[in-house]
């Protein structure tokens, strides 16, 4: 921040006072950002998390020295502030760590990102002339509404291909059928990317764009990506900011267009402005008087799915080397496998050859198997590992289960009419700004979340005019190099990879 902005820092948000401090909704990545960016600025601010933890779905458990990062936390962004910040909270903890991944498919391993020689090796040519076939007949023949997931990959991709590597995949992630799935999900995942871009990618790199390639190497919290949250909750403790844990808001006071109160366990806050990143649903719920009708209707309308990870440590040096596998493979639950000493060799305790190991699931909260008890699923888990060639159900020493709250928020055919409702009625509470990835109802990574926070914190104190719901609409996070004169540069018509396998958390 320059001495200028600075010192108008101090000028304005002079409703900001320790009577009534910015009270910030959520101890995860977004609100534990915008409560440091505050008490930077000298500003009283309260943190209410829910939950006995901070991270939210990025923290880090540990169970008997083994450290198990839930759904894996990539820290790799094409904006400098947020980048700029990691790197302060982190100093030298933040390790520079080597990228693999594969695709398990069909009972084989293919590399990703995608290389073309591996490509017809594991397909084999008559595979690749039938998919080849396919996109040739889409680039004909395109499905002419593009509403849907499984139209618009298809249109891009031919469907056999579609059918190979995105249908069970995200049929799995999301638990609705591809085509109850909205394109803009997949707009906003796989931008720019087509078969012709990808196959050009796998077999010559991306030559004559600024685009080197995908990453290679990411950086990473030597012990896992909750130390990021608890080194940013001391330095807000530092400066005189207030976190309280296991402090779940009951009720947010709305008079004359502003909040007035904020009540969480059984305690009144009299907020000057209020940060929130609780879900849209919860938001519209807890708020008195009641929304109108139609806002109601909107929210209780938004879908989640939820994520379970069962965590394993099983006995094996080096189990496999990558850092996660996507699991494109009919018969099993597990979508994702996550193998943490290769994030980081100090996930494990020191001088062990145990693997502490992520078997990632995607349900909904109450259905059959988010009930199952958790010795069911480690029995699962193990028989799933074996089953794919990983490593033996009988190696697996101990495991246990993390269970996830609206992990992700549903693109699905309504959401997007919901969610314009329910913020048109949002923009009439004046001191109220929703972030993060739930507290927008859109598919965020950790780096984009930080930026909805660092960018509400900018209109509260600088008296800026950032449109929040559209951080992350035209910088969409692709996994790519920028050319090194312009690293931040966004590229947005660039082919990138993000994935049509993968989805970060």
């Amino acid at each position: 921040m320059s001495e200028t902005t600075a010192a108008d820092a101090q000028t304005r948000g002079n409703d900001i006072t320790t009577e009534h401090p910015v009270v910030v909704l959520g101890g995860g990545p977004a609100g534990l950002t915008a409560a440091y960016q505050l008490v930077k600025l000298g500003k009283p601010v309260v943190v209410l998390e829910s939950t006995g933890e901070l991270g939210g779905i990025a923290r880090t458990t540990v169970r008997d020295g083994f450290r198990f990062d839930l759904g894996g936390h990539r820290f790799f962004t094409k904006n400098k502030e947020v980048d700029d910040l990691w790197a302060e909270i982190m100093g030298d903890e933040f390790l520079l760590r080597p990228r693999q991944s594969r695709i398990y498919w069909n009972d084989k391993f293919l590399e990703y990102p995608l290389e073309g020689m591996d490509v017809i090796k594991q397909l084999g040519l008559w595979e690749l002339t039938l998919c080849m076939s396919s996109y040739l007949w889409a680039k004909i023949k395109p499905k002419g509404d593009e509403s849907t997931f499984e139209a618009w990959v298809s249109n891009r991709f031919g469907y056999r291909l579609y059918h190979h590597f995105f249908k069970t995949y995200t049929e799995k992630l999301w638990g609705v059928p591809a085509t109850e799935i909205r394109a803009e999900w997949a707009a906003q995942r796989i931008k720019g990317l087509s078969f012709f871009s990808a196959a050009k990618a796998a077999f010559f790199g991306n030559r004559g764009n600024k685009i080197k390639s995908l990453i290679s190497e990411f950086h990473y919290p030597r012990l896992g990506p909750g130390q990021m949250w608890e080194r940013m909750a001391d330095a807000i403790r530092a400066k005189g900011g207030e976190i309280r844990l296991n402090a779940p808001v009951t009720k947010l006071v709305e008079r004359d267009g502003k909040i007035v109160e904020v009540i969480a366990g059984g305690e009144t806050l009299t907020p000057s402005h209020v940060i929130s990143s609780l879900p849209l649903r919860s938001t519209v719920g807890i708020t008195e008087p009641t929304a109108p009708e139609a806002v109601r209707e909107a929210a209780q309308g938004l879908r989640y799915r939820e994520f379970l990870t069962v965590l394993l440590v099983i006995t094996g040096e080096d189990l496999f080397p990558d850092n996660w596998i996507y699991i494109h493979q009919p018969g099993v639950k597990v979508l994702r496998i996550q193998n943490f000493k290769s994030w980081s060799p100090y996930m494990v305790p020191e001088g062990s050859t145990d693997a502490a190991i992520g078997m990632e699931y995607f349900c909904f909260e109450g259905d059959e198997f988010w009930n199952t008890p958790d010795e069911q699923l480690v029995k699962m888990a193990g028989e799933e590992i074996e089953k794919l060639h990983l490593a033996k159900a009988e190696h697996v020493r101990f495991g246990f289960v993390e269970r996830v709250y609206k992990a992700y928020p549903i693109y699905d055919e309504h959401y997007a009419e919901r969610v314009a409702t329910i913020r048109g009625w949002l923009e009439t509470i004046g001191n109220l700004t929703q972030v993060g990835r739930n507290g927008l109802h859109r598919y965020n990574n950790s780096d984009h979340s930080m930026l909805t926070a660092m960018r509400a914190v900018d209109n509260i104190v600088l008296g800026t005019d950032h449109d929040i719901w559209s951080v992350n609409v035209e910088s969409v996070y692709h996994e790519e190099i920028q050319d090194t004169e312009e690293p931040y540069r966004n590229s947005p018509q660039t082919p990138g990879m993000k994935g049509p396998l993968a989805s970060e958390h």
